[in-house]
């Protein structure tokens, strides 16, 4: 049976980081090496990074996203 677990797990904070995320995800995208899966740590971010994230983890199934609200770990 072949293991399905990815060998790297790559994880990114998010919040706030409309300005920068889509070159962050592009940048891993692109790696030759493709056994990893990438989680995406979204805390309660009040710009569009969520919505980013969320495209990017439709379009690819190593993107995993995790969202919640800031207010939530209170």
């Amino acid at each position: 049976m072949k293991d399905i677990t990815p060998k790297i797990s790559i994880i990114s904070p998010v919040y706030n980081a409309e300005r920068y995320i889509v070159k962050c995800l592009d940048s891993i995208l692109v790696q030759t090496f493709q056994d990893w899966e990438l989680i995406l740590v979204d805390d309660g971010s009040s710009d569009k990074s969520g919505v980013i994230c969320d495209e990017y983890a439709a379009r690819d199934s190593r993107c995993l996203l995790y969202t919640s609200d800031a207010a939530d770990e209170l």
